[in-house]
């Protein structure tokens, strides 16, 4: 493949046909057989955008904001309808580098510590850092030969390798990664900026100018369109002029960042036509979470503790309908995001794929295409898709269990320790303790809560009473999962206070500070 790039290129600079003919010869005679393998293997460009809902492309149904490049990109390859990510950032994150669950590399928890330390139930320790020892992603394609970059927020460590805002460049190369640009400054978060939508895009078409000699793999890690929403003011004017106000819902900032997101894939596909790239790349585009729906307040939380309590929200974005709740919830609009994939002339162009699909099995699937293998005595969860990008169908996929694991509490988003499984069209989540419930009220007890996603997408028909071997045998599922990954059950806290119950802190109490 980039033996015929660069025959591209020669060619597209006016040479005769002879003279190709002759650059093709060279190219043969002088490239040694090892490089000659490794043209084979395409470049991968990772998307991952914050926050951002699965309803709000236009190819998902959305119909404020016009996303006609990323629609373009669904048009030329494949959408999934039903891919998987965690409901917070840094464990997608996390994710997405290892290949596995959280319940496996343990980073649950959005970075750095806060917890509810005297809620009814306990949360278990999870990972603060992600270690340098950790395999990733990069590590792996760094030695099938790639060239590797991360670009943008990285939120997976909280010292002085990096931290929410980015990776810093001096770390990079102990994670997997060749190359790191400097991290943003807080002048891209100010109004009327972007959150370094250009700037990121930029850098990302610096680092592909840089290495086309080669494979390589590029992770461009938005921070749009994670709040505080700011975007250019030209574009939020322009939605003002359509009466979009500015406060949520669907305030005219944050359809004017989602447009924003879009302008900027659709440089990125200029770029790669531009520099004879596309045919040897392979996009794939994601949402690290689902979008805000609703936040809920902390101003509002009842102190003493009556029975139960309502929670009421104090900001709104945008509603992620068809899909129940948002960013932060085991529900269906936290946890399912957009994906969309293109390699030229091996995913069919308008591709449609409902077979669920997890983050975890981005590693596996680059790894395929790279072909590299993660190191003896490392595990993944995740398995490749490129038989199902390739031929839309993979039998041993169709009837693989999707695992999400949350044994903490994040009120701000109403939730309570809780993991689920999906199997087939139907999902199951166990709530250890306590919830909140749609309506926003607190409610104390386990509960076990079975929905039809065929049927019942929006997630409003429990079904746990209806079939109850169902609902066992998915819980027994659950639960063997939890078991072979050393999951632990949040139990009751005995250190439970019904005045302090919903009261988050950052500092630890005496009783975690040794665990």
């Amino acid at each position: 493949m980039k033996a015929l790039s660069v025959l591209r290129r020669a060619c597209r600079d006016d040479l005769s046909p002879r003279a190709c003919v002759f650059v093709l010869a060279a190219l043969l005679v002088s490239t040694p057989t090892a490089v000659l393998a490794e043209t084979d293997k395409p470049n991968i460009l990772l998307i991952l955008t914050d926050d951002q809902g699965w309803p709000t492309l236009g190819c998902y149904g959305g119909k404020l904001v016009a996303t006609p490049h990323l629609d373009r990109l669904a048009a030329q390859g494949a959408r999934f309808t039903d891919a998987y990510v965690t409901s917070q950032c840094t464990p997608t994150r996390a994710t997405l580098l290892t290949g596995q669950y959280t319940a496996r590399h343990r980073l649950w928890h959005v970075l750095s510590w806060y917890g509810y330390p005297w809620a009814r139930m306990t949360e278990p320790p999870f990972a603060e850092d992600f270690g340098r020892d950790t395999f990733t992603l990069g590590k792996g394609l760094q030695k099938a030969g790639y060239a590797t970059a991360i670009v943008g927020k990285w939120h997976l460590t909280s010292n002085a390798d990096g931290n929410y805002m980015g990776l810093q460049p001096n770390a990079a190369r102990h994670y997997g990664f060749d190359h790191a640009p400097p991290v943003l400054s807080r002048d891209h978060f100010k109004p009327g900026a972007d959150r370094g939508v250009d700037q990121l895009t930029d850098q990302t078409i610096d680092f592909i100018k840089a290495n086309r000699d080669r494979p390589w793999f590029c992770f461009l890690s938005h921070h749009m369109i994670h709040g505080v929403v700011v975007a250019p003011d030209d574009v939020t004017q322009r939605y003002r002029d359509r009466g979009f106000g500015d406060e949520g819902p669907n305030r005219a900032v944050y359809l004017a960042g989602l447009e924003h997101l879009d302008r900027s894939v659709g440089r990125l596909m200029s770029a790669l036509d531009e520099m004879n790239e596309s045919r040897d790349t392979l996009v794939i585009f994601l949402s690290d979470n689902g979008g805000i729906d609703q936040r809920l307040s902390f101003k509002s939380l009842p102190r003493p503790n009556p029975a139960q309590p309502r929670f009421t929200p104090d900001m709104r974005e945008y509603d992620n309908a068809p899909l129940r709740a948002g960013k932060g919830s085991v529900y269906e609009g936290g946890v399912r995001v957009p994906m969309v994939v293109r390699w030229p002339g091996h995913v069919a162009p308008g591709r449609v794929i409902g077979t669920p699909v997890h983050a975890i099995d981005i590693l596996p699937t680059a790894f395929d295409l790279a072909g590299t293998d993660v190191p003896e005595g490392v595990t993944i969860d995740g398995r490749s898709l490129r038989t199902l990008m390739t031929r839309g169908d993979d039998a041993r996929l169709n009837n693989r269990p999707i695992y999400q694991y949350y044994p903490f509490y994040d009120l701000r988003w109403g939730l309570t320790p809780c993991a689920s499984v999906r199997l087939g069209e139907y999902k199951l989540i166990e709530f250890f303790g306590d919830r909140v419930d749609a309506d926003g009220r607190y409610q104390s007890g386990h509960r076990l809560e079975l929905f039809n996603l065929r049927d019942d997408p929006g997630e409003t028909k429990n079904l746990a009473d209806a079939q109850p071997r169902r609902t066992s045998q998915l819980r027994d599922r659950l639960h063997a999962w939890m078991n072979q990954l050393d999951a632990q059950l949040s139990v009751i806290n005995t250190h439970h206070d019904t005045e302090r119950a919903f009261v988050e802190t950052r500092q630890k109490p005496p009783w975690l500070r040794s665990r």
